[in-house]
């Protein structure tokens, strides 16, 4: 964990990442010794899908999700991309149409996470979660986060450029093609506390490509910087006033480049590293 503060005032800052091997164990020996002094914990509130939810964005949204006018994946991924996305595909589903009448970044998404269940990584794992467990067991008040929401999701989607969304495909591809041991080595050294080894293992380059290409978006589209602004808004409304109190926020939006923890040391709070 970072420990952030200023005077009187700690924040203790718990990086997140997903997705995790299913069968991974959390030390959280260090996490409950700060709660015993903390007063509330910041967590992330859950993005909750009902089955209305899912039947009215199938059917109002259809169009977001899909590629639509009777076309498929391959009739509007170039190629190149397609033949890539097809030879992944082969690799989990024996299925030759899966997917495809998706549009390209909610097709390759499902692949991914196909992929991710064949070496045993999974998306579902919710540190947010554990951390609500380990407050309620200690009687710790716990404030969610809203960063982004399902229209969010969908108004990004809506807004997204096609170089945009090509270059998150590449992205996504690239991971099942050759990252997923990286993955598996990332998760590791987040379970075993290993920052070096974090940060030494940085994401592909492709991926830190669709991340930048997000972030350059506007209005609706602007969802990382919208989510990067919500949290260091929180952590700093409790960096003004005394206490201690803890989050858990995804490592790669603390550790980039000019990411939460630079900007955080830009406004002059000391940080002291794991």
């Amino acid at each position: 964990m970072w420990h952030v503060h200023r005077g009187a005032a700690n924040v203790w800052i718990l990086g997140s990442i997903s997705p995790l091997p299913r069968d991974i164990t959390w030390r959280s020996k260090q996490v409950e010794s700060v709660l015993e002094s903390s007063s509330q914990v910041l967590v992330q509130k859950p993005i909750e899908i009902s089955i209305p939810r899912i039947l009215w964005m199938l059917i109002a949204d259809r169009k977001v999700l899909m590629v639509g006018g009777g076309k498929r994946l391959k009739d509007v991924l170039p190629p190149e991309l397609h033949a890539r996305f097809a030879a992944q595909r082969s690799k989990v589903t024996g299925d030759k149409d899966k997917w495809e009448r998706y549009r390209p970044i909610i097709g390759v998404a499902f692949l991914q996470q196909a992929a991710f269940h064949q070496v045993n990584l999974s998306m579902r794992l919710d540190l947010g979660a554990a951390l609500r467990n380990l407050a309620k067991k200690h009687g710790v008040r716990i404030e969610e986060i809203k960063v982004a929401g399902v229209s969010d999701m969908l108004e990004a989607l809506k807004t997204m450029p096609p170089a945009t969304e090509r270059i998150c495909v590449e992205a996504s591809l690239s991971t099942v093609e050759s990252g997923l041991p990286r993955l598996v080595d990332r998760a590791q050294a987040w379970a075993s506390g290993n920052v070096e080894r974090l940060e030494s293992t940085p994401e592909l380059k492709e991926v830190d490509a669709c991340r930048n290409a997000l972030d350059a978006g506007k209005g609706a589209f602007d969802v990382i910087g919208r989510i990067r602004q919500t949290w260091l808004d929180n952590i700093e409304k409790y960096l003004r006033s005394p206490g201690t109190t803890i989050a858990v926020v995804n490592l790669d939006m603390l550790l980039e480049r000019g990411g939460l923890l630079d900007q955080l040391r830009a406004k002059g709070y000391e940080i002291d590293a794991p």
